[in-house]
């Protein structure tokens, strides 16, 4: 039933690639079975001229490597305890990304609430950055590899009708930046992370 976007669906500059995000699937697959979540927030970072993107400046450490490879690439990074995934997005050589801040649950709740804690209420599984990749199984080690092969994927779903844009999240140094509006989101899903 889920199969994997074609390579080109990552080809379109990022910002328009963060909005076409929303609505299709993260897949990951597990011995136990398919963990599936729909993306419903997402914050694009544009490399170069953006001093919230860990790439500012062109700035290339090891962490940063993958952000300069094919679009579709997976960027992952630790923040604190949690890993955070990315879509690299734009040509060869421009280190722009899109950090998946939400999915809502599709399939595999019974692993979900297992690895983010059976007190916790369903809302809360998946709604931000760190949670939904303990939610889903995701870990570092998927660095370098392509969100169009398996066992990992991003698979077709609908077209979001209503999208909202503001200010991303978390980027208080970044100066002019804290304001672009450049996290998008489904407007009114529960599922979307909060806004402080």
């Amino acid at each position: 039933m889920y199969k994997p976007v074609d390579k080109s669906f990552f080809e379109s500059p990022g910002l328009e690639l963060a909005k076409q995000l929303l609505g299709q699937y993260i897949v990951h697959e597990q011995p136990s079975g398919l963990l599936v979540g729909r993306i419903v927030e997402t914050e694009a970072y544009q490399g170069p001229e953006d001093q919230a993107a860990h790439s500012f400046n062109n700035r290339r450490t090891k962490r940063t490597e993958i952000m300069f490879g094919s679009p579709g690439l997976v960027y992952t990074y630790q923040m604190h305890t949690h890993t955070l995934i990315n879509v690299v997005a734009g040509p060869v050589g421009t280190p722009h990304a899109i950090l998946i801040r939400a999915v809502e649950p599709v399939l595999g709740h019974e692993v979900m609430r297992k690895n983010r804690g059976e007190h916790m209420r369903e809302i809360d599984w998946t709604n931000g950055p760190g949670k939904l990749t303990k939610a889903m199984n995701i870990s570092m080690d998927y660095y370098g590899h392509h969100w169009s092969h398996e066992p990992l994927f991003i698979a077709e779903g609908k077209k979001v009708e209503e999208i909202v844009a503001g200010p991303r999240v978390g980027i208080g140094n970044s100066g002019e930046a804290v304001h672009y509006p450049w996290r998008f989101h489904e407007k009114d899903n529960p599922f979307v992370s909060k806004y402080r």
